[in-house]
C-alpha cells in the first residue's frame, strides 16, 4: 500500500512541476511580444464543395509564414461545425512586417487561387494587443 502512495504522490508532483514549467514557458513567449505588435485575425470560406481544396491549399502556408522573419505568432483554424470556414490569428512585429508578409510569393499565389475556391474574400480584422504586459506602460 505504501509503495502505491508513494507512486502517486510521485506522480502528481511530478505532473505539478510540468503543469508549472509549461505555465512559466507561456508566460515567456507571451513576454517576448511587445505590446506594439501587430496583430490580425481573417477569415474566409470555402465554396460548397471546395473545402477540402481551400483546406489543402492554405495548410502549407502555416510552416512558411512562421518562417518569416517578424512573424511573432501565426495560428490557422477551422470552425468545427462548419467545415470550410478558416480563421486565422496572426502577430507581426508590425504593420510593415504584415504588409511584407501579404507580399510574399506564397502569400501571393495563395490569394491567386481564392477566386476558384473561397466564397468571397478574405475578411480582415487588425487589432491593438491589449493587457499583454503586467506593467500597462512597458513598450
Amino acid at each position: 500500500m505504501s509503495r502505491v502512495v508513494t507512486a502517486l504522490l510521485f506522480w502528481s508532483l511530478l505532473v505539478g512541476c510540468a503543469h508549472k514549467k509549461e505555465a512559466y514557458e507561456a508566460r515567456v513567449r507571451y513576454a517576448h511580444i511587445p505590446n506594439d505588435a501587430y496583430a490580425v485575425v481573417a477569415d474566409i470560406r470555402a465554396k460548397p464543395g471546395k473545402e477540402d481544396e481551400l483546406r489543402n491549399a492554405t495548410l502549407p502556408l502555416v510552416a512558411q509564414v512562421r518562417k518569416e522573419p517578424n512573424n511573432r505568432l501565426y495560428f490557422l483554424h477551422e470552425d468545427r461545425k462548419a467545415p470550410g470556414h478558416f480563421v486565422f490569428y496572426e502577430i507581426f512585429a508590425s504593420q510593415a512586417d504584415f504588409d511584407a508578409h501579404n507580399a510574399t510569393p506564397h502569400v501571393q499565389s495563395w490569394f491567386a487561387r481564392l477566386s476558384d475556391l473561397a466564397d468571397g474574400e478574405v475578411s480582415v480584422v487588425r487589432m491593438k494587443i491589449l493587457g499583454n504586459r503586467s506593467n500597462p506602460g512597458e513598450p
